[in-house]
């Protein structure tokens, strides 16, 4: 079967990968605006007959269209805000689509293609990486063995594991996007209705075996992607929340108040800029830390009854930076979450069709054995 990447970047190069690992995946086509600078995992694989690098605009949409053509799944890592073009171009062309997501928005947007999609015999599955994507569909296999749930807390960061500097912090994908959930509103279910909360609020100590020890978990936007709204009125209490090192939020919280992190242009000694581009200029390059290994951090308690007894749910990961190949624990547990996902569209496990969250159609148990055979070791327990 043929399958189609948009994105070269960290995570769309570790989708690749992994689908490149799979003997049925015949050929890979991975597209972005430069394919010249591909990871070294990538490199063994470069002018062989599987794996086809593309030159491509995402914004020229016969471009676009042809190189979908042909193809079982389309499984995007670009920038969110392409997403909903790029769902449009694989519903015409009739393949599978699965996205990275991270704006609810968007996906209400592409929410409305169901019945399009629908039409055309595919899945389009958003918010497929990490969280939202992987968090979500281990809350809804610990919804599913209770018959009733009160609690569905999520906790999951990507983290250095030789912590530096006042922030104790390493760039893991997008700095941008990183900021962006540092200043947007966060929705939560609380008394089973729906409200938003202040990102970095909340601060809460979550513990983790050693070596990693004490984190503190924190509001941020996104990672329940749309299961506030679908379980609002069913579920007493939702709420995901960020882990980094302690000390990280009141930091961040601090720079935030400050006016550091504002979108709104300010004038500076006769000069127009903008207050995060200014501090993306200066944070990015001291929080990019080459060959500094990492570590993804993730914890979903799911409490409820079943039979009439209390009963919880809990899945816990933690997953390492692959030494041997050169892949983060990021790229790992985001782009082998999308890989994974566009596989199973393509298998035909994913029903029925049109347009779900990860949480809505995604089999959950298949999911979490094919992240094993990758590694990726979710422990579970029931208490």
């Amino acid at each position: 079967m043929k399958m189609l990447v948009l994105g070269a970047g960290l995570q769309g190069s570790a989708c690749a990968y992994d689908l490149l690992q799979n003997p049925a995946c015949t050929e890979v086509r991975l597209a972005d605006k430069s394919v010249d600078h591909l990871p070294a995992f990538l490199q063994p694989y470069v002018g062989g007959e599987r794996l086809k690098l593309i030159t491509l605009d995402v914004k020229d949409p016969a471009a676009v269209a042809a190189a979908m053509q042909g193809v079982r799944s389309v499984m995007c890592a670009i920038p969110y805000y392409f997403n909903l073009p790029m769902t449009e171009a694989a519903i015409a062309a009739g393949a599978h689509f699965c996205d990275l997501g991270g704006n609810t928005e968007i996906v209400e947007h592409q929410k409305q293609l169901d019945g399009a999609a629908a039409a055309k015999g595919v899945t389009v599955i958003p918010d497929c990486g990490l969280a939202p994507g992987m968090v979500n569909i281990l809350a809804q296999l610990g919804i599913d063995r209770l018959d009733t749930t009160d609690t569905v807390r999520i906790y999951v960061g990507g983290l250095p594991q030789n912590p530096e500097g006042p922030l104790k912090y390493q760039i893991v994908y997008s700095i941008e996007g990183v900021l962006d959930y540092y200043t947007t509103l966060s929705w939560v279910v609380r008394d089973g209705k729906r409200v938003q909360v202040k990102a970095l609020s909340e601060i809460e100590p979550v513990r983790f075996d050693a070596p990693v020890g004490e984190l503190e978990a924190f509001h941020t936007a996104g990672g329940l992607s749309t299961m506030a709204h679908r379980y609002e009125g069913r579920i007493p209490t939702m709420e995901y929340k960020t882990l980094r090192y302690p000390g990280h939020a009141r930091i961040m919280e601090a720079i935030r108040e400050l006016g550091l992190l504002e979108l709104t242009p300010t004038d500076v000694k006769g000069t127009t800029v903008v207050p995060r581009d200014v501090a993306i200029a200066q944070m990015q390059p001291r929080l990019t830390k080459r060959n500094s290994p990492d570590l993804v951090a993730l914890r979903v308690v799911v409490s409820g009854t079943k039979g009439g007894t209390p009963q919880t749910h809990s899945f816990e990961l933690v997953d390492r930076y692959d030494a041997a190949h050169g892949i983060s624990a990021m790229m790992r547990t985001t782009g082998y979450s999308l890989s994974i996902t566009g596989q199973l569209q393509a298998e035909g496990l994913v029903k029925p069709a049109g347009v779900h969250t990860p949480d809505e159609c995604m089999p959950g148990e298949r999911y979490v054995t094919e992240l094993g055979k990758r590694g990726i070791l979710i422990r579970q327990t029931v208490s």
